[in-house]
């Protein structure tokens, strides 16, 4: 008999995005999603269509790219919300929609102002739409954690009953402890009768620390899908990780005996994808994919895992992507072996991107001793991005000390001429971006400014994350150089550029918007 298999559902593009910081352009999030269909993710919630044209958009063309996973688009039950879901889903080959009402006394009489049984009839009317359009449909119980568990088991009844395939439990808040958890979906296998005609899932915040817990709780109670984002990105204090949620099921079969169809080794490669989209880093310390997961410096420990591996390591790097050898090219390597190298990292570029990457590579040889892996990532991920750029950093220069004040000039190229600016700040960045400000006639400011070394060394690259306000439209960017400068430089640019063709799409749309519908 075959070991019981979770399907895992990843929210990554959807709830995840909506932790600060993270939002994705329709690149980025076309980018990403292949990622998670490598991966091998059952799900991939690709955003929640009626909230924008964006998010429409961003569904739309998930749909379309990626066609072995089920495409998941979240509504309210409401008719408006999930029609909008479903026109954005008809394109895809396994289309769900994915609808959710609030059950728990607080949001129905604080935030719905709805009766139960009124909020029962939404929920039962919400499903049968959605299933009228297409098989696959989605129930969300939200806060259903703090919902009176009898109410709880008749929305589930009511909802199967009205056509839902899969039934999911959030813990919306974050509020349950794992034994609590397991027991209420223990509650639902026993009483509700027509459980087993849907698949029961959970979607677990971590507002305490336990949404990994709970999820394992819950499928060792019953769940048959688990919601979850890559390194737990989401909502305030996130979602539960979905390289923790995998991993501990591989890891201990022993107690959990369960499979995923998620390639473990994909895991780290999928972790710095986002990361690099994002410019959220995960703490040193967290677990699977954290710089630190796999490292030992206590000397007990490092002397235990000479001898072997097992003693201090439950798990090796490589099973789930992390490579143990950095070094990896010269500066006389040729394109050859660069493009060998890029495919053992799972790059597969055209030759236009190979000829690009490889102009990167070969500037940055001539500025360092030893190129790293960590270096050959950030060029395919910082000079392979396929953001058109309005603007091109042609040259910059800062000055800066404690006895002057910081200035930076800057020349920016628009496709057909140059500019040049000059302005003063705080210091040498800060007069850069005021620079690049003047030149675009965009005022920009910064939230957030992240600065980090890539490899090791004084010649180390650097890489800038930046997340800017423009007038109330945030933007993030990124890049990285052995000159911190030259990086916070086209970190913002980057930011610009976004910005430019996220407003060069969204008016392409409205321009369109007459003649589709027509």
């Amino acid at each position: 008999m075959g070991q019981a298999r979770v399907s895992i559902f990843d929210t990554t593009l959807r709830d995840g995005e909506q932790s600060p910081g993270c939002s994705m352009n329709l690149d980025e999030k076309l980018r990403m999603a292949r990622q998670l269909e490598i991966l091998g993710v059952d799900v991939i919630e690709a955003g929640f269509p009626v909230a924008s044209d964006d998010d429409f958009a961003a569904v739309q063309a998930v749909a379309q790219a990626c066609r072995r996973p089920i495409i998941a688009g979240l509504c309210r039950a409401l008719p408006q919300d999930i029609t909008r879901a479903w026109e954005a889903l008809r394109g895809a080959a396994r289309p769900r929609i994915h609808t959710f009402l609030a059950t728990s006394d607080i949001h129905l009489h604080h935030k719905l102002h709805k009766t139960r049984g009124e909020a029962l009839e939404m929920a039962v009317a919400g499903v049968r739409l959605a299933k009228s359009l297409t098989q696959d449909v989605e129930f969300s119980a939200e806060d259903a954690t703090r919902t009176d568990v009898d109410f709880l088991c008749q929305m589930v009844e009511a909802v199967i009953e009205a056509g839902a395939t899969v039934v999911n439990i959030p813990d919306t808040v974050g509020y349950a402890i794992p034994s609590e958890f397991g027991d209420l979906i223990r509650v639902l296998n026993q009483r509700v009768p027509n459980l087993h005609r849907a698949v029961l899932s959970v979607h677990c915040h971590d507002d305490l620390g336990l949404a990994v817990a709970n999820s394992i709780a819950a499928v060792e109670a019953g769940a048959r899908q688990v919601e979850c984002t890559v390194n737990g990105i989401g909502e305030r204090a996130g979602n539960a990780s979905l390289e923790e949620v995998v991993m501990a099921l591989q890891v201990r079969r022993d107690r959990l005996p369960f499979e995923t169809g998620v390639l473990a080794d994909q895991i780290i490669r999928s972790s710095q994808l986002l990361t690099n989209i994002t410019g959220v880093h995960v703490q040193p310390n967290k677990a699977i994919v954290g710089r630190n997961a796999f490292a030992h410096e206590a000397g007990i420990h490092q002397h235990g895992v000479l001898q072997n591996r097992s003693t201090y390591e439950i798990m090796t790097p490589e099973s789930v992507g992390a490579r143990t050898q950095s070094l990896v090219l010269g500066k006389h390597s040729g394109r050859h072996a660069l493009d060998q190298r890029f495919k053992e990292m799972g790059f597969d570029l055209t030759k236009l991107e190979l000829e690009k990457a490889y102009k990167i590579f070969t500037k940055l040889s001539d500025q360092k001793k030893e190129i790293f892996e960590e270096d050959l990532l950030a060029i395919v991920q910082d000079g392979l991005a396929q953001i058109p750029e309005a603007w091109k950093l042609r040259a910059v220069q800062a000055t800066a000390g404690t006895m002057a004040t910081a200035t930076a000039l800057v020349t920016l190229w628009d496709g057909e001429q140059e500019f040049t600016e000059t302005a003063s700040g705080d210091g040498p960045v800060n007069a850069v971006c005021a620079s690049m400000d003047k030149l675009t006639g965009l005022k920009g400011t910064l939230l957030d400014y992240t600065v980090r070394s890539i490899t090791v060394g004084a010649d180390a690259v650097g890489e800038v994350f930046v997340h800017v306000d423009f007038g109330g439209t945030p933007s993030s960017g990124r890049a990285a150089s052995t000159d911190i400068v030259d990086a916070s430089a086209r970190a913002y640019l980057n930011a610009v550029n976004k910005l430019v063709y996220a407003r060069r799409n969204r008016d392409l749309q409205h321009q369109l918007l007459p003649a589709a519908s027509a």
